[in-house]
């Protein structure tokens, strides 16, 4: 399937996941520290599941308003979306990710919600490229 790519931006990483990663453009600029749970020394920094967490949050936020911009419900002002990425060893080897993300739509009836979440899980690209790879879930909490 091709994209009509519309925007584009570019990262680099040195030192893996003890490491630091930039946009080439300086706008984002983070040290990275790998989890005490995988194995790291934890502390001060950031870790590339903590990066994707807050990408899709946000970007899932951006694809209820494109559903909403398309003739759906309207998309509450103090809409939030919590992303949980958990990292663990895949039974068929190497490793996955296990995602969980947590809707709010304060003022929207439970079953508009749930149809506005639905439909923004199927245009969102962080959906589209973990579908069929990932689990996802969603709730509209």
């Amino acid at each position: 399937m091709s994209v009509n790519v519309l925007y584009k931006t570019s990262a680099k990483a040195t030192g893996g996941r003890d490491g630091h990663a930039a946009t080439l453009d300086g706008a984002l600029d983070v040290k990275l520290t790998t989890p005490k749970e995988l194995g790291g020394g934890g502390g001060a920094g950031n870790n590339p599941e903590q990066l994707f967490a807050a990408g899709y949050a946000a970007c899932f936020i951006g694809a209820m308003k494109f559903v909403a911009s398309q003739g759906g419900p309207k998309v509450p002002a103090d809409a939030s979306v919590t992303s949980t990425v958990g990292i663990g060893p895949r039974s068929a080897g190497g490793f996955g990710l296990d995602i969980d993300l947590a809707v709010s739509l304060p003022g929207l009836a439970r079953a508009e919600a749930e149809a506005l979440v639905e439909k923004a899980h199927q245009v969102c690209p962080y959906s589209n490229a973990t579908r069929g790879n990932v689990d996802v879930r969603l709730t509209v909490v």
